[in-house]
């Protein structure tokens, strides 16, 4: 894992953290994301705000609470991203949106899944809705969660990473940066960037508590139209390279090969 030190005689370096937030237009969500984000017993190194072309005062805020402020003039949110890990210096870099509000133990949580998790290269958590009606929370945000994940796990293989808690190894990112689809607004980044380190990484899990997310993709039906419509873009525009069966047998071979590599050498491998 970044960060380890190999040689036990000296001090283990310490892992930094860098969290990336996305952020367009949303100052209000954002001031209460970044006050969770205060608020942890573990707190991050560094937190990136990106300013997405914002009209409001957003990049204020997020100045006020001590964030450093990056500029992506280019639209969409897979831009934005890629600006914030770029710029991030972090061993671990941790993404969640701006409507987003983490509970205490976030930070805390990630750290101890990757040091639990040392072959995985991303990890992924769970969500719950923090505002609507009170009784439809569970169960649309399992509605929703579990579409999510039943859409993409046919097409990638894998599970796939949800971009309001997600998190990743510097070296991860450096690996994809220059592959995924940065240029094009209308994908999904955290499905793309699913594709893309999938390729190379196992994905894990983050355990503990959801993340808290808002309702607004049930908010609006054209809005939610156009996640679907995305989400259609997001896995074809990796085809024909990235068509279920070839992905799943190149990935059928990296960890057969992978597994050959980390099995233990038998009677007959072993040199006098």
């Amino acid at each position: 894992m970044s960060g380890e030190n190999a040689n036990p005689s000296e001090p283990a370096k310490p892992i930094t953290v860098s969290v990336v937030i996305p952020v367009k237009d949303d100052s209000a969500a954002l001031t209460v994301c970044l006050a969770a984000l205060a608020a942890q017993t573990r707190t991050a190194e560094e937190i990136i705000v990106v300013d997405n072309a914002c009209t409001d005062d957003s990049a204020a805020v997020a100045l006020a609470a001590g964030a450093t402020v990056c500029s992506c003039l280019q639209p969409g949110i897979p831009a934005a991203s890629a600006t914030g890990y770029d710029a991030a210096t972090g061993d671990l870099i941790l993404r969640l949106d701006a409507d987003c509000v983490p509970g205490p133990e976030w930070i805390h949580d990630v750290i101890a899944a990757f040091e639990e998790q040392p072959e995985a290269g991303a990890l992924t958590g769970d969500a719950e809705f923090i505002d609507g009606p009170a009784l439809l929370r569970r169960p649309l945000v399992r509605a929703y969660l579990f579409a999510y994940m039943n859409f993409c796990i046919p097409a990638l293989g894998h599970r796939p990473l949800f971009g309001s808690n997600l998190a990743m190894r510097r070296e991860a990112w450096d690996t994809v940066r220059l592959s995924v689809h940065r240029d094009d607004p209308e994908v999904h980044d955290d499905l793309d960037l699913s594709f893309h380190l999938g390729e190379h990484y196992r994905l894990g899990a983050i355990r503990g508590e959801p993340m808290g997310i808002s309702m607004r993709p049930f908010s609006d039906a054209r809005a939610f139209r156009r996640r679907i419509r995305r989400g259609f873009r997001s896995v074809t525009v990796h085809w024909p390279r990235d068509l279920p069966p070839r992905r799943f047998s190149r990935l059928a071979r990296r960890r057969s090969a992978q597994s050959g590599q980390a099995r233990p050498p038998g009677p007959q491998e072993t040199h006098p």
